[in-house]
């Protein structure tokens, strides 16, 4: 009796911490991507203006990087970066067709994004400069994988990707 009560026990154990392990069919492909550690972002480029500091709007582009061994198609992007838990900037980009392109194992520049909102204001925002990383808690991207030069390809939702710590450069332009 003792050895049945002990495999109840064990086996209600096993099943009680399995339904505490996602199922595979309730991942997303941002979830899996996260999983891998997978950062599309390899660096940031953001330009302050001294208009900046009062409309609380940036300039940036990054370097996105593309880990596969196929060619990838950023449609759009959206996203907040902050750091320590604070958002400190936050986008949305449509890019033009054929969007951007990432050749296979390669690196391509976003070119420039507008309009980049600094919801803690500008002047709140130049404490994070010294740092020279961002954290991106939540980025969102809808990709298209083996395109041809852009064209055609797989349709992917990329929600919910995170990547910490991404270099920062930023350029101060004043004047």
């Amino acid at each position: 009796m003792f050895g049945l009560r002990t495999l109840l026990v064990a086996a209600a154990g096993v099943a009680a911490s399995a339904s505490a392990v996602p199922r595979a069919a309730d991942l997303s492909v941002g979830d899996i991507v996260n999983a891998l550690g997978v950062g599309f972002v390899k660096d940031i480029n953001a330009f302050v203006t001294l208009e900046s500091l009062t409309d609380n709007v940036i300039t940036i582009n990054f370097d996105v990087k593309n880990p596969l061994p196929i060619e990838l198609t950023l449609d759009s992007v959206s996203a907040t970066a902050g750091l320590n838990g604070t958002t400190f900037a936050t986008f949305s980009h449509t890019f033009p067709k054929p969007g951007l392109v990432v050749p296979p194992l390669g690196t391509k520049n976003s070119g420039t994004i507008n309009n980049v909102q600094l919801p803690q204001g500008g002047e709140a925002s130049l404490a994070i400069i010294p740092f020279g990383i961002l954290d991106l808690p939540n980025t969102n991207a809808n990709v298209r994988a083996a395109t041809i030069a852009g064209a055609l390809g797989i349709p992917i939702a990329l929600d919910g990707l995170k990547q910490t710590a991404v270099p920062v450069n930023y350029t101060l332009e004043l004047d």
